[in-house]
């Protein structure tokens, strides 16, 4: 540490930020990343006793073996809405605050909702893949689904389901839900059963927080009502799909199509899924633009200083 650090707060950043954010935090504090180390118990083990707050991303999170290796723990702040990769258990049981970057993404996770129905129904992708192949003018293509008027359910009608619902508005599409509970005031149909909920829809989008209630809920059941004419979207979490009965139901057609922007073991994708032509893969790129990821680490450090500062946090969790 050198003489300019001295009386920093340290702080442990787990995984890489935009430029502007992580040299605002080299200012503020003393920034241990973790994203460069091979061995993370070697890691912890030399500055974990010494660190205060840590700084992660939605996905990544932290592990709960990290509380025991960081004494003086106080917040944890996410860079983005998903808390499922943090155990909020132990977190409140330490009084150590957990923050997220709700709002911030909202806009463009539920744009990419709608841009993977389009893409999926109207297969944007394989036509891309197509031209570029040279078999424009020499086969034939695919007829793709009509977009406009098909009916859409979403599972999770919180900001980013109610977003999507909005966008749907546009393209005339009936709009329906399942939920914890019926969302006040909503103009649209509540179905208790998510299944239920899929026999319904045309189109499947999957908002919902990932949670142990949630996980692999989205099951053969659920793919079996939804049906050969129906498409699922996920722009929620990986782990709220059953993924190899997603594989299954894509290979044998059950369903026509799916629109993935997050799996269950990030990056790892699986294999099965490259070879087919009604899927379309992205690479957990929902809130990927350079404003909302701004946006959003402008919101991280704001609750971090504000941790330092001894004043209330911005956007608890925990």
């Amino acid at each position: 540490m050198s003489n300019a650090d001295a009386g920093k707060p340290e702080i442990i950043l787990v995984e890489a930020m935009m430029p502007q954010i992580e040299a605002a935090l080299d200012a503020a504090y003393v920034v241990h990343r973790a994203f460069k180390e091979d061995d993370k118990n070697a890691f912890l083990a030399r500055v974990g006793s010494k660190v205060r707050a840590v700084v992660t991303g939605g996905g990544s999170g932290m592990k709960a073996a990290w509380f025991d290796a960081l004494p003086k723990l106080g917040i944890i702040a996410i860079n983005g809405v998903g808390t499922d990769a943090v155990d909020l258990v132990q977190a409140k049981a330490r009084g150590v605050r957990v923050t997220t970057t709700p709002g911030v993404l909202t806009d463009d996770v539920a744009d990419i909702g709608m841009g993977l129905i389009l893409a999926t129904l109207r297969k944007l992708a394989q036509g891309d893949r197509f031209v570029r192949a040279g078999q424009w003018g020499k086969t034939p293509f695919p007829l793709g689904s009509k977009v406009t008027g098909k009916k859409v359910g979403i599972f999770g009608m919180g900001q980013i389901g109610g977003a999507i619902a909005k966008r749907a508005a546009g393209f005339d599409m009936p709009v329906a839900y399942t939920n914890r509970k019926p969302v006040e005031g909503s103009p649209h149909q509540f179905f208790a059963s998510l299944n239920d909920l899929a026999a319904w829809s045309d189109i499947l989008v999957i908002a919902a927080s990932a949670s142990p209630a949630t996980k692999g809920i989205v099951n053969r059941a659920t793919f079996d009502a939804l049906g050969p004419q129906g498409v699922l979207i996920n722009v929620g979490r990986g782990a709220i799909i059953d993924e190899p009965e997603l594989v299954n139901a894509l290979a044998e057609g059950r369903i026509a199509g799916a629109g993935l922007d997050v799996f269950i073991n990030e990056p790892n994708v699986p294999t099965e899924l490259f070879a087919l032509d009604n899927v379309v893969l992205l690479p957990h790129q929902a809130s990927a633009t350079l404003e909302t990821r701004l946006g959003m680490g402008d919101l991280v450090l704001r609750n971090v200083q504000a941790y330092f500062a001894g004043e209330p946090v911005l956007t608890p969790v925990v």
